[in-house]
């Protein structure tokens, strides 16, 4: 029994791999839909043909079921369900966050989990509301600890999740994923976050999950459990979550709604499925309206949709294009976009993790001019070898009498002309200049400037630039055309 995880591609703190579990493999990062075996509108033998190549369930609806609890125990998770890939299953803590108590102790539920042949084992963690205060996170993250500790105790050598719990407190769960760390826990799921989805508190979920990723190991399979919107899917890769457990395509479908990367619609409000999926080309909207299996369809679309957005996230980490596919999605919700926001402001964290180089750097209005990308040349420029007299040129142009000129080009800033086919300033596909590039750009002219007191600095500019390099390089000589 093993769970293994290799690092293949990354982007930001995203990581295309491998994980291994026992003896199957999943691409991460991966979504495993939530399969109810009582309510199936897409089987799991169907989502396997449709790429998934691991799922989660409940063990507290098996071990409740009398229609599943004997066969499960008998012929084991993996033939009951008809699934051949990794199966994770849920202790019953999503039954606790409801309805406040489960009949079964933590004892119990690690027994029967593994038991029925479950791949990956969690122990009953207590999943702390956002509302609740600092007494009760404290108190129940405690009782997490003393659970994780006991699984660890009764199965050694089982491939049992961590749970990182301590509710909206950073400190907390900060200290729940090094404690979980400590234990020796190479999978990790981050819990009782699908409140704040639901409220679209995605400030407060990147608070959240950055905390927890703090006290784990880089080497940490992360699971963000309910997850279930595309939308937000590169977000969270973004912040370093590799997998996703969601029963949206079944949920929103039963409640007539369409997924897309970018929000749900009703369905009795489309006029146009504006979908490839071939749920979307096999008919019209009219006809799924009023189709009888209207809510299996919808399921299988939704879906598809949710599966396509892990494809195209591992392709983006692949071509160092997470950032843009981020920015992208999250301008869907203005919620949304201050997660994007508060992710933004741990770029020096998340700056650690990123390539040195990529493909290209899109820019894409002023959230752009805090990435990553832009903080690293920032952070290199003091480097550059320089004279007693510098010029930097906005558009190339020489002036007599210095012994260094460098060129300039937003957001990044100065670059000695040896640059100029490097990452990022010869692979950045930059627009008309505006104010929030121009300011960043002359951030870095400062940074070079406070990094060699002795030397003497002008700035040649058009005369439109001239009131920004004046505020953002205090200190420099400034030329501009009509001198």
């Amino acid at each position: 029994m093993a769970i293994s995880f290799e690092v293949i591609h990354k982007d930001i703190a995203g990581r295309v791999g491998k994980l291994r579990v026992n003896d199957k493999m999943v691409r991460t990062p991966a979504l495993l839909p939530v399969v109810n075996p009582h309510l199936p509108l897409v089987t799991p033998r169907e989502m396997q043909e449709m790429g998934v190549e691991a799922l989660i369930t409940n063990a507290y609806i098996f071990r409740r079921s009398t229609e599943y609890h004997d066969r499960a125990l008998k012929e084991g998770l993996h033939k009951v369900l008809d699934f051949d890939g990794a199966i994770m299953t849920d202790s019953g803590s999503f039954q606790l966050s409801v309805y406040g108590e489960v009949e079964v102790s933590n004892q119990d539920t690690l027994e029967f989990q593994q038991a029925i042949g479950s791949d990956i084992i969690v122990p009953l963690d207590i999943p702390t509301p956002p509302d609740a205060g600092r007494e009760r996170a404290t108190r129940e993250l405690a009782v997490t600890m003393d659970r994780i500790r006991e699984a660890r105790e009764l199965f050694p050598d089982a491939n049992l999740a961590g749970p990182v719990q301590g509710g909206i407190f950073t400190d907390l769960r900060e200290e729940a994923g090094q404690a979980v760390q400590d234990l020796g826990f190479s999978f990790c799921p981050i819990g009782a976050v699908v409140p704040l989805m639901e409220n679209y508190r995605y400030q407060d979920l990147v608070q959240v999950v950055l905390a927890a990723k703090r006290g784990l190991s880089p080497a940490t399979v992360v699971h963000l459990f309910g997850a279930g919107h595309p939308s937000m899917f590169a977000l969270a890769v973004a912040m370093g979550c590799d997998l996703f457990d969601s029963a949206a395509y079944a949920l929103f479908a039963r409640e007539g709604r369409y997924i897309t990367p970018h929000g749900s619609f009703k369905i009795d409000e489309l006029a146009e499925l504006p979908c490839p999926c071939r749920v979307c080309r096999s008919m019209t909207a009219d006809e799924l309206r009023q189709s009888k299996d209207r809510e299996r369809l919808l399921a299988l679309h939704n879906l598809y949709v949710s599966l396509a957005e892990i494809a195209r996230i591992r392709q983006a980490i692949q071509d160092g294009t997470l950032w843009e596919l981020v920015d992208e999605r999250c301008r869907s919700h203005p919620r949304l976009l201050a997660g994007y926001r508060e992710l933004l402001s741990h770029a020096a964290d998340l700056e650690r993790d990123d390539n040195v180089s990529k493909r290209r750097f899109f820019y894409r209005g002023s959230e752009t001019c805090r990435r990553t990308e832009v903080l690293r040349f920032h952070e290199v420029i003091p480097r550059i070898p320089i004279g007693d007299r510098v010029l930097v040129s906005f558009d190339g142009r020489e002036i007599p009498g210095f012994d260094t000129v460098l060129n300039f080009k937003p957001p990044f800033g100065p670059y000695p002309v040896e640059l100029a086919e490097t990452f990022p300033i010869g692979q950045s596909e930059i627009p008309e200049w505006d104010d929030d590039m121009v300011r960043s750009g002359c951030a870095g002219i400062r940074a070079l400037m406070e990094a060699h007191p002795e030397s003497r600095f002008a700035v040649q500019c058009g005369e439109e630039w001239v009131h920004l390099v004046l505020e953002e390089a205090p200190g420099a000589e400034v030329y501009h055309e009509q001198v």
